[in-house]
Order: C-alpha cells, then structure tokens, then sequence
C-alpha cells in the first residue's frame, strides 16, 4: 500500500493584522509508493511544511483526506504514529547530556530498548561522538542526532523537513549519504522535502513538485526529467580558441566550460549536433567529444513552474 496519500488538500491560513488569509495548500494531492526516497520538492513558501504538518496532525485541514499507510489521519494517527518518525524542527536536546544520554532519554519514554540506541548511532554514524555532549556538537551532527532519534522506533515512514538547511557542504554531504542508506534499507519509505534542488536529484527515487500549494508534477525522478531536452551540448577539440571563432562567425551560441577534464565548450540550443561536426570538420576541427547535456531537476522546475526554486 501506499506510505502516504493527500486528496484535495486545503489549508488556509487567517491573515494578521488586517493582512488577507494565505491559502497555504490548494487542493493538494500527494502520492507517496513505500519503499525508497520520495523528493518533496518546492521553493520556500510552497507548501511543504504544511502538508508535513497536516500529515502529523499539528495543523487541521480545511478540506481534503490524508493517510498514512492507508489510514485517514489525524483519526488514526494513534494507530500508526509508531511507525512513523519525523524530524521537522531544528532537534531539541539537553544540551550538557551527551547524544547517547539524550537518545537512551527518549528511547525509555518510547519503551524502546537501550540496544536500539546504539544501532541508531551506527546507522547516523556518531558512535565515536556519543559520549560528548550535545551543545559541542556542530550542526551537521545534532540534524544527524535528530534523524537518530526520529529513527528509535524503526519507522516504516522517515519524514525529514529540510533537513540540510543551514549545513555547511561537509554536514550537507553527510546527510545525504545518510538519506541514500535509510531509502536502501528496504524497510523505510523517506519522505524528504527540500527545495534543494540537486539534493532531491541526488537521493530521491521519486518526486513530487509542489508550488503555490499545489501538486504540478509527480513521478519517479527520470519520468519528470524524460522529455525535457535542453538541446545543449559539450564539445572538446584540441584548439578550442580557433574553433570557437568558426562557431561564432556561424551563428551558434555557445559558452567556455571547464571542469576536471579540461577545457571544452558548452554549445546551446543545437537540435542537429551532427552539423556542428561537419561545420568545424570543414575547418580542421575535429572532435574529441560530443556529449549530450540532460536536463536537471533545476531544468524541469523551471519549465513547468516558470519560477525559480
């Protein structure tokens, strides 16, 4: 069955001080298969907490139904709470007990065993670091303490609300290490919103684009991104100088680019790359490479919202 399920989502919030009411989501819908890493994508301001919030039972919808795991929530959130773990706010901890005292803390109120904290630690990789306390943790680690935690009861469902904000790249690239090990383990379905654009690309198997409250694309991430040809392509000849004056003097847009490989050039909008070869071989340029440039979530994001995330 399903992880989660929203039909026809509302949520609309009262505005203050005079100000109008925000319609928060509109008309929302959400499917979420179980197993793997499921992008919830969106700029800030779109929606994605909401519907978090709506999932959890901290805020009422207007209209629409959710489920979790096929059961209409907030009614039967009692019923299947203990299988979900969520990580939504900045984690608040002791600060001067250590990260395993704070986990064994909260496992004797779930009534999990202290074993589990350990497993937990492993699986955040923060067992060298649990005996240390908390408040000297950086904030890569104390967003890894909270997975930990959100992790106690071994979840079917992981929902993470922006869990990379802030981080630096280090702490960003260990989460996302973490993310892709949870959507393996063949046990937990990760619901993981960001509007991080190369974070969703990198981890998710699935992806649902949200904006202005409303659903505007869904699907595994190749679906989403089949179709969206960007027309451009890199080149790399040994004299890219001269051979970038034959394309100009021809009318092909293009742009220097570099990366470990060296120096080439990034040609746009080409629809026929074959006549880029026979323009530069009537020149004395002859290719050493000619690759296709794919689309991006980036790519796709704009094509269907018109916005920048």
């Amino acid at each position: 069955m399903p992880a989660v399920v929203m039909e026809a989502v509302t949520k609309t919030y009262r505005g203050r001080r005079g100000r109008p009411p925000q319609k928060a989501l509109d008309d929302l819908d959400l499917l979420v298969e179980s197993g793997g890493v499921h992008g919830f994508l969106g700029p800030n301001g779109s929606g994605k907490t909401t519907s978090i919030r709506v999932l959890l039972g901290l805020v009422s919808a207007d209209s629409g139904t959710a489920r979790i795991f096929d059961r209409p929530v907030p009614e039967a959130l009692p019923e299947v709470v203990g299988g979900v773990g969520a990580l939504v706010e900045t984690p608040l901890f002791f600060p001067t007990f250590s990260g395993r005292r704070n986990l064994q803390l909260l496992a004797e109120v779930a009534g999990v065993p202290r074993s589990r904290v350990e497993e937990c630690l492993e699986t955040v990789d923060l067992r060298e670091r649990a005996g240390d306390r908390f408040k000297g943790y950086s904030l890569g680690m104390k967003q890894r303490l909270g997975i930990a935690a959100a992790l106690l009861k071994r979840p079917r469902l992981l929902i993470l609300d922006e869990p990379s904000n802030g981080l630096d790249p280090a702490g960003i690239r260990d989460v996302r290490e973490l993310i892709r090990r949870l959507g393996r383990d063949g046990h937990t379905t990760v619901l993981l919103s960001s509007h991080l654009l190369a974070e969703i690309q990198q981890v998710a198997d699935s992806v649902t684009i949200l904006t202005r409250g409303r659903r505007v694309a869904s699907g595994p991430v190749s679906e989403v991104l089949a179709g969206r040809a960007t027309n451009d392509v890199v080149i790399r000849v040994p004299d890219r100088e001269s051979a970038a004056a034959v394309l100009a003097t021809a009318g092909v847009a293009f742009s220097p680019f570099d990366d470990a490989r060296g120096p080439a050039l990034a040609l746009h909008g080409v629809p026929a790359p074959g006549e880029i070869t026979r323009l530069l071989a009537a020149h004395g340029h002859y290719l050493e490479e000619l690759t296709p440039v794919h689309a991006d979530l980036e790519t796709a994001f704009l094509a269907i919202t018109g916005e920048p995330v």
